[in-house]
């Protein structure tokens, strides 16, 4: 199946929810205010953030009065383009080589599982690859990656449970840049983003690779899960105050019949989303498509 086709088939909840509503607003409004103030409670009942709503339903309100359009169809094109608009807002990263990826995010999210399809990934672009088991907390977080890593079929670098993450990111870094390694995926604790000593952790982290590897490209991207809903962009922004993040990994985007909250943390937070996970497998794991997303929303 395509990148569309497992996007398409990963938004079908969603896109039958919005679609529905939209005719049903259609049917009984003529635009006007009425039909854009339910417009905008269309697009907050599928998590798009209230600002990113309000600033999406101004720009649509503004394009249509403009040109004296009152056409279904061109108001839904119209609307489209907006937000395909609001997530390119926020550039996906060019990756350049040698890299380290760091992710990040809070307990349940996949964040092992995820680095296990992005090596897969990255081989498949004929990139070798590293991964750094730096997640030391959680009793069956080594073994788990190590499982994906043999999977993969890439090298891994682990200490000890309970060893100290930014030792096992020190040696890591040492071991990519001894083999001339492309890539280094560093795997990181599952971590509540109120509790401030484990976010000093990353950030301790983060000095060893800009210490250690100044000479390669430093990535720090943040695993939602994406039935999270709104709660993800508060989750963005304080993994974004730690480690200024360059970008979103979306995982179990086919278990939610909303995901609107993409929008908003693209267009408020200026993160763009880079890879997301539509199914279970090693390979359902693609590049972020800002055009197919929406066609996949609505």
């Amino acid at each position: 199946m395509s990148f569309f086709g497992k996007i398409k088939e990963a938004l079908k909840k969603t896109k039958e929810s919005v679609s529905t509503k939209l005719r049903q607003l259609f049917l009984k409004n003529k635009l006007g205010d009425a039909f854009y103030e339910e417009l905008e409670e269309i697009l907050i009942s599928s998590d798009v953030g209230v600002t990113t709503a309000e600033d999406v339903i101004e720009q649509v309100k503004e394009e249509a009065i403009g040109n004296k359009i009152k056409d279904e169809q061109f108001v839904t094109d119209l609307l489209k383009d907006i937000l395909e608009d609001a997530l390119n807002e926020a550039p996906v990263p060019e990756i350049e080589y040698p890299c380290v990826m760091m992710f990040v995010g809070v307990n349940g999210v996949g964040k092992t599982t995820t680095i296990g399809k992005v090596a897969n990934w990255f081989v498949r672009q004929k990139k070798t690859v590293t991964v750094a088991a730096a997640d030391t907390f959680r009793a069956a977080a080594i073994d788990q990656l190590n499982v994906w890593a043999d999977r993969a079929k890439v090298k891994i670098v682990k200490h000890e449970e309970g060893s100290d993450p930014s030792a096992v990111v020190f040696d890591a870094v040492s071991s990519a840049k001894a083999r001339k390694t492309d890539v280094l995926l560093i795997d990181t604790a599952g971590r509540l983003h109120v509790k401030e000593n484990l976010m000093k952790e990353l950030e301790k982290m983060d000095r060893v690779v800009k210490r250690e590897f100044p000479e390669a490209t430093f990535y720090k991207f943040l695993v939602l899960d994406a039935t999270t809903g709104q709660n993800a962009v508060s989750q963005a922004r304080v993994f974004d105050e730690a480690v200024e993040l360059d970008g979103i990994v979306l995982t179990k985007l086919d278990g939610t019949a909303k995901g609107g909250f993409v929008f908003s943390l693209c267009g408020e937070l200026n993160v763009p989303v880079v890879f997301v996970g539509v199914g279970e497998k090693i390979d359902d794991l693609e590049l972020f498509d800002a055009e197919q997303f929406v066609e996949g929303f609505f």
